[in-house]
């Protein structure tokens, strides 16, 4: 009898998702098919899959002994998220080469399906670093007598959802920074920096609105710049590795001195880049957005607010200035298109409050003991006295135009 031969062996995910890529998450179950085709009839001890999830970090540092003399230090990590195997032909046992409980598989095409749950627990998203990974596969291996075993590896994602949904990735980030150039003996102006994003969390294909504004009282001609930057960070040994990679930048007018620039949501687009890893104990994938200030023949004037990447966009009815209100502070550049050209008059005060209800305020209040006491003397009196006193007339025209209306110092005149 000539024995046949197999002609392939392949793996093919259930997908879920429309894109036909495997993707899935903690707790979901994966399912598939081994595919193998085979020409003419073959005897098959068994076929087996071995589904495994792990992070593993990998680098070398060089070491100096003394003199002439070096050596290699690894650093090396591994964290196992799951290790399932499953039988789906056969038996265990595959070290003997006996004719014993053999399996015939005639010629022609045949599929044997398979099926595991992912771990409950968080697992960490497939990525792929410079110094280590986190991936997910699955392997068959088909078993003959006498023969070489037949093995197939065929991975998929595994996505840890980030839903920046949340308060804390709704919050804006915002920072402000200084800087004084000195050359000898002399000292120029000061480079200032604010900047402030409505919030920390984003998904790919987004962009960062960007409010900023530099004000250049150097005597030098400065840049404003704007970066997304990637730092991967891998541990191993109780040892640290950082790699940091630029993701997306932009770049500003050049700033003269005594001139100022604003930024009134200038954006900058997040291109397709790995979510963030934030869970994982050897691998840490984090963003920042470094908005600083280029200067040349000095040190650079930044600011770096972090970002968190995730995969849940924001919600469709979650406002921009709900998540940003709650915390105290509206940019003004955001409301100020929804303001009228020509403001009107307020109502007047006799609209308002009526002369009964100013004339009652002036008169003791004794059902107010308690909050008179909880309240210092001089305060509630001042709260009193000045309760329904009509406010100011209103204007339209400044009735004191020359007056600044900025306490800031500006820039010296040059």
């Amino acid at each position: 009898m000539v024995l046949g031969k197999v002609k392939s062996l392949t793996i093919s995910f259930d997908c879920l998702n429309d894109s036909n890529v495997p993707v899935y998450s903690s707790g979901d179950t994966v399912s598939g098919r081994v595919n193998l085709e085979v020409t003419g009839e073959i005897r098959v001890k068994s076929l087996k899959i071995h589904a495994r999830g792990h992070a593993k970090v990998r680098w070398t540092e060089s070491r100096n002994a003394g003199s002439n003399t070096a050596y290699t230090q690894n650093y090396t990590e591994e964290v196992e998220y799951f290790n399932h195997k499953d039988i789906l032909i056969g038996h265990e046992r595959d070290d003997d080469n006996s004719e014993e409980g053999l399996h015939t598989i005639h010629s022609g095409r045949h599929e044997y399906a398979f099926s595991f749950e992912l771990p409950q627990t968080p697992l960490a998203t497939s990525f792929e670093g410079r110094h280590g990974s986190v991936r997910y596969w699955v392997k068959a291996e088909l078993h003959r007598p006498w023969l070489l075993p037949v093995k197939l590896k065929k991975e998929f994602t595994v996505f840890e959802h980030i839903d920046i949904n949340t308060p804390s990735l709704l919050s804006p980030q915002a920072g402000t920074k200084e800087k004084t150039l000195c050359c000898w003996f002399c000292t120029s102006g000061p480079i200032s920096l604010s900047a402030k994003i409505e919030r920390k969390g984003y998904t790919p294909g987004e962009s960062i609105q960007i409010f900023a504004e530099i004000e250049n009282c150097s005597s030098r001609v400065v840049v404003p710049k704007a970066a997304i930057y990637q730092t991967q960070a891998f541990y191993a040994k109780g040892k640290m590795k950082e790699v940091k990679q630029l993701v997306a930048n932009l770049r500003g007018e050049s700033l003269s001195s005594g001139k100022t620039e604003t930024w009134n949501g200038k954006q900058l687009k997040i291109p397709p880049v790995s979510p963030s890893i934030l869970d994982c104990s050897i691998i840490r994938v984090e963003y920042s957005l470094m908005v600083y200030v280029d200067i040349p023949g000095a040190m650079d004037l930044f600011l770096n607010l972090p970002l968190v990447i995730g995969t849940i966009p924001l919600h469709p009815f979650g406002s921009r200035t709900s998540s940003v209100s709650s915390q105290g502070s509206v940019n003004v550049n955001w409301l100020g298109l929804t303001l009228p050209e020509r403001p009107e008059a307020p109502p007047s005060y006799a609209e308002v409050v009526t002369e009964e209800q100013r004339q009652s305020s002036l008169a003791p209040i004794g059902a107010c003991d308690d909050f008179e006491r909880a309240l210092p003397g001089p305060l509630f009196a001042y709260i009193q006295e000045f309760r329904f006193l009509p406010p100011p007339l209103y204007s339209e025209i400044d009735p004191n135009p020359d007056q600044p209306t900025d306490d800031r110092p500006s820039c010296p005149s040059r």
